[in-house]
């Protein structure tokens, strides 16, 4: 199996930044596409920056010029430096893994595996 551990959320004022981390960890061969995701409360959930395993990246209109997705592939980490952060950017964030990895009976499927969340509160 495989399990996504984020880290680096907190509190922080207007203007400040803040870096996620996400590792992903467990059988995998190889891991595609990673993204971070963000869900605030009474919202939807919604895409916030994806990256592809060559380091192509998109990101959501309303973060561009403000947040970086990058990744390490030798580490299986990606990370989310957010700068210039707004209030309206409070959320609860969660890593995002597109991951082709061996299941229980040791055959190899692709899977999406979503991290546990951390919790980004800016301050006004």
């Amino acid at each position: 199996q495989v399990q996504l551990v984020e880290s680096g959320g907190g509190l922080v004022q207007a203007g400040g930044s803040l870096r996620l981390s996400c590792t992903a960890s467990g059988s995998i061969s190889r891991i595609n596409a990673m993204g971070w995701y963000r869900q605030a409360p009474g919202k939807q959930r919604e895409l916030v920056a994806t990256i592809s395993s060559g380091g192509s990246t998109n990101e959501l209109d309303s973060v561009k010029g403000r947040f970086t997705i990058s990744r390490d592939n030798a580490k299986n980490t990606v990370y989310l430096q957010m700068d210039g952060l707004k209030p309206e950017d409070t959320a609860v964030y969660y890593c995002n893994a597109a991951v082709l990895g061996y299941n229980n009976f040791g055959v190899l499927r692709p899977n999406a595996y979503w991290g546990q969340g951390t919790q980004v509160t800016v301050s006004s």
